[in-house]
């Protein structure tokens, strides 16, 4: 099952697939935030190129593992975006996927500026992998009953 993942910000939204058997989660590309929200050609061609089965969507959490204060506005949007696409949605929290980002391109010889328009897409990526990872143990872990 591939999915489709979302880091949505105020300004822009990083974008995030995972491979087809729904393993392996890899960066797309960075959108605007509007072109997103209003269904866009850009947003619609990525969705034509990937053809997902399901939209993942980071929730903010806090360190207590509390919604975030932007947590509602982007649950609204996400169920928005999710109903325009006519997929089912699913949640994930994103805490320090950002930051977890910014290590990684740091490492990969990224500075602050030219990382800035990555960040969004590799922070999805990293939250898809969480979502992917937790489905295929709960999966295992049911073949393990049957």
């Amino acid at each position: 099952m591939r999915a489709l993942a979302l880091d949505i910000g105020e300004k822009r939204v990083g974008v995030a697939v995972s491979d087809p058997a729904g393993r392996v989660a890899s960066p797309v590309c960075v959108l605007p935030a509007d072109e997103v929200l209003r269904h866009a050609a850009t947003f619609r061609r990525v969705l034509e190129d990937w053809e997902p089965e399901v939209l993942v969507c980071g929730r903010p959490m806090t360190m207590a593992g509390e919604l975030g204060p932007q947590a509602e506005r982007l649950g609204e949007q996400a169920h928005a975006i999710a109903s325009n696409c006519g997929l089912p949605l699913e949640f994930v929290d994103e805490r320090l996927s950002s930051q977890e980002a910014k290590r990684i391109l740091r490492e990969q010889g990224f500075n602050e500026r030219s990382m800035r328009g990555r960040v969004d897409m590799v922070a999805a990526s990293l939250f898809l992998q969480s979502w992917l990872d937790a489905r295929q143990n709960r999966e295992a872990r049911i073949d393990a009953h049957l």
